[in-house]
């Protein structure tokens, strides 16, 4: 039971102000002041990093006037651009971890539905935009010519010590062997069930050309678990890649793997820009005003994937996940055409019904621009044309 609570804290706590405060604060000036990626000595020794360094420093990247960098506190850690933000009070986080006991033997009903999806189409596909959910916040992302992927994780367990931690209702909608080619990756925050080491590792492995980009503060965190394409970004820096444009922006949320790493790390959510498509993925987030200034300087998009899960209990989520109508509002701010819901229903992090979450989100579309047929709930698996 400690260890559960363990696993769940590390998706969920933040932490107090004395480790906050801790003598392990990074004030590395590669991180502050430089986009190159963290060269580790201890890791610098073969030429299969060093061809990487050189591939990842050949991108172009440039500072979007249109966005400011990513702020910090007066301890050098990242912070929000309204702030802190509230995690609620200490009752109502005890509340929450106790109720998450309970749930070990939590019933699967509403959980999404899952659809076969052996990939062959994604695979052959070159041309058709296309989006599929893998589950969570996971999703596979076709346009321009090139595959790429969200947030993956195909573990069963997001935590430090898994087996123990939250449960995953509904494998994920695709075997890793199945998908396509992936060209790159792109990475919200450091949380256990955005940041899955062990999926990311096999991801390198099964093609050493992906490429991960990472908010600030993230890559020596890849590095040093043997992936070498990383690409750190910071709010409103570009970097041109195959046919994309990839943008890296504000979101509201935080970042923690460990008791004395609390917002070390960035979080972002990204745009993805071609010719033909644009896309927008959220990431995992509190309703905030730079959703208008979003789309304002970069929309509108043809989609825009958006959070619609883990706001209860309100007093605790309120400002990291944003509830059904606000991811709906989040879209329209956006300017998207089309608004895809994750982050919902694929493990056992909120209180919640399973059921839930999806229903508010079409029945809040359904009275915008966006209505039934542009606002997207898909099966596990499903793969929807965009």
């Amino acid at each position: 039971m400690l260890g559960f609570t363990l696993a769940t804290a590390s998706l969920h706590v933040q932490s107090s102000p004395e480790l906050v405060g801790s003598p392990e604060l990074i004030n590395s000036p590669e991180l502050s002041s430089s986009l190159e990626p963290i060269n580790s000595p201890e890791l610098i020794k073969g030429p299969e990093l060093v061809n990487s360094l050189e591939l990842i420093n050949s991108l172009e990247r440039h500072y979007s006037p249109d966005f400011d960098s990513a702020p910090r506190d007066n301890k050098g850690r990242f912070t929000n651009q309204g702030g802190d933000i509230s995690h609620g009070s200490l009752p109502v986080r005890l509340g929450f971890y106790l109720r998450r006991f309970g749930t070990l033997f939590r019933s699967d009903n509403g959980a999404p539905k899952s659809v076969a999806n052996e990939g062959s189409f994604l695979r052959d596909n070159s041309t058709t935009p296309t989006v599929t959910w893998i589950g969570h916040a996971t999703l596979l992302v076709q346009m321009e010519g090139v595959n790429f992927l969200t947030d993956p994780i195909w573990s069963q367990t997001p935590s430090p010590v898994p087996p123990i931690g939250p449960s995953r209702w509904v494998d994920p909608g695709m075997a890793l062997e199945d998908l396509p080619t992936i060209d790159f990756v792109v990475i919200s925050h450091n949380h256990f069930d955005h940041l899955d080491l062990p999926t990311l590792r096999k991801l390198a492995a099964r093609n050493s050309d992906t490429v991960f980009f990472v908010p600030l503060g993230n890559a020596d965190l890849l590095l040093k678990n043997g992936i070498t394409q990383v690409q750190e970004l910071d709010w409103g820096e570009t970097v041109s890649y195959k046919n994309t444009q990839i943008h890296c922006l504000p979101t509201q949320h935080w970042s923690k793997r460990k008791l004395s790493d609390t917002r070390k790390s960035l979080w972002a959510s990204w745009a993805v820009i071609g010719s033909e498509r644009r896309f927008y993925f959220a990431g995992d987030t509190g309703y905030f005003a730079g959703f208008k200034q979003i789309g304002d300087k970069l929309g509108p998009f043809d989609l825009a994937a958006v959070p619609i899960g883990a706001y209860e209990p309100h007093a605790m989520m309120a400002e990291t996940h944003m509830n059904p109508e606000e991811a709906v509002q989040a879209a329209l701010d956006v300017q998207a055409e089309s608004a895809v819901a994750i982050h919902f229903g694929t493990f056992d992090l909120s209180d919640e019904p399973l059921a839930e979450p999806p229903l508010r989100f079409k029945a809040a579309a359904k009275e915008t621009i966006l209505g039934a047929d542009n606002s997207w709930v898909l099966d596990i698996g499903e793969t929807r044309q965009f």
